[in-house]
């Protein structure tokens, strides 16, 4: 009797390992390899050397409706390390509707040292970002979002990584929310998806694209924060005003295109604000899926294919990030599904224990590591221990993105693209037609059947 429990217990393990052996292989292992050397990598930082004089260089600030954050934003370049007697600071007006321009000329006043000009475009982050760049006059050209602040030290340490290293033609810096905003989040269930979505971009960029980095494999260079060499610039086909991904396509350009070397600077630090709730998460991380997509697709096409699994980074990631995407949907309802046909409840919550507490293993790996590339920000690194806890809770945050993505790589297929994705409440009203749609369709044929046996 017990030999047959026994047996019966290690098929069904047997058969959910097999399920679980996915998520293992394609996010768990790499992931606890990367920590170590991401460790090893913040354990061994090299000092950089300052030049004997330091370049021009030229700022750019993209604004569409942003009154309440561009002073703000103005005013972190300003305290900026980096003197403001060799800044050449452009503000990007694309049609904004609100007093953005007034704070601008306040801005104006009260920082009379800073060489501060504003430009009217279309509207349009990647248009605005193009009609600016041939305005720039620079040795390296700096992108930062208006609805962010610069870390005091963030362009000295760009502008020191290019001076120390020529083959370098463009970084991103380290983006992380505002803990000073998090902390003054009323309610407490915003204030945990906000800790959440902070340890993820902290590990993303400190972990993950620290990684990509050390490769030559940065996937993206994150728009609210990157630089460029000006002449690299100026041999790209500028970025691209067709997709929602810009970012991800100026990645490529130089990458691919041109052959040159992209890293990650992660003692450049950038701080955004907070996400506001789970509708503006949806709608932000459907827009990044789409424009993933939009791009590798633009320079991978005809590459695609198993035989390009380990030649081709673009194409690992995207079956990585994309194709097993499916793979993980289906390992996901099958498991309700087993449940009708009487298999062990029991089993299926072990399974899911196993692959939870896997991942807080690499969560916590990462939290080591993104404490060790903190040590030179202090009141950062303290932030980011006390909020220890959220490893627990990542795994399900990260799930719930997961299903986001996925959202996104449907919605791509049959909607336009479009800046602005559709709210969650939105996309539900429109699914709960939808289905009322259908069954009305199918009880009406069923009725039609009916009556038509009935004659």
């Amino acid at each position: 009797m017990i030999h047959y429990w026994l047996q019966l217990t290690f098929f069904k393990m047997g058969f959910w390992i097999t399920w679980t052996i996915i998520p293992v292989l394609v996010e768990i292992i790499p992931s606890i390899i990367s920590a170590f050397r991401v460790y090893y990598r913040g354990k061994h930082q090299v000092e950089l050397e300052p030049p004997a004089k330091l370049p021009f260089i030229s700022v750019l600030v993209p604004v569409y409706n942003s009154e309440d954050t561009l002073y703000d934003c103005l005013n972190s370049i300003v305290k900026s390390t980096y003197p403001v007697d060799l800044m050449q600071v452009i503000v990007i007006n694309n049609q904004s509707t609100d007093n953005s321009f007034g704070v601008f000329a306040n801005a104006q006043d009260n920082f009379e040292t800073l060489h501060l000009s504003i430009i009217n475009t279309e509207k349009g982050k990647a248009q605005a970002l193009n009609v600016a760049m041939y305005n720039a006059i620079g040795t390296y050209v700096i992108s930062i979002d208006s609805d962010g602040t610069l870390e005091p030290s963030a362009l000295m340490n760009m502008v020191l990584r290019f001076e120390n290293d020529s083959q370098i033609a463009a970084m991103t810096g380290t983006i992380l929310s505002d803990k000073h905003q998090i902390k003054k989040t009323k309610s407490h269930r915003l204030r945990r998806i906000q800790k959440n979505e902070y340890f993820e971009y902290a590990q993303a960029f400190l972990s993950g694209r620290t990684i990509e980095s050390m490769h030559n494999q940065l996937f993206t260079m994150s728009g609210a924060f990157s630089a460029f060499r000006r002449d690299v610039l100026y041999n790209t086909f500028m970025y691209n005003t067709s997709t929602v991904g810009e970012d991800t396509d100026m990645t490529f350009q130089i990458r691919q295109r041109l052959g040159d070397k992209i890293i990650l600077c992660h003692d450049a630090i950038f701080y955004i604000g907070p996400v506001s709730g789970w509708s503006e998460l949806y709608t932000q991380r459907q827009r990044w899926q789409r424009g993933e997509l939009e791009s590798v697709h633009n320079y991978t096409e005809n590459k695609i294919g198993l035989g390009n699994f380990f030649d081709n980074f673009l194409v690992r990631r995207l079956m990585i990030d994309h194709t097993f995407m499916f793979q993980k949907m289906i390992w996901f309802f099958a498991s309700i599904v087993l449940l009708f046909f009487r298999y062990s409840p029991v089993v299926l919550a072990a399974s899911y224990i196993l692959i939870y507490f896997l991942y807080v293993v690499v969560e916590c790996l990462n939290f080591i590591c993104v404490r060790t590339l903190l040590v030179k920000f202090p009141e950062e690194r303290k932030f980011y221990t006390q909020q220890w806890w959220t490893v627990f809770t990542l795994p399900g945050y990260n799930l719930v993105c997961f299903w986001i993505r996925l959202i996104g790589t449907i919605n791509m297929m049959v909607r336009p693209a479009d800046w602005d994705s559709k709210r969650p409440n939105v996309e539900a009203k429109e699914v709960r037609k939808q289905v009322s749609s259908d069954f009305k369709e199918i009880l009406g044929s069923y009725t039609k059947k009916s009556n038509n046996k009935n004659d």
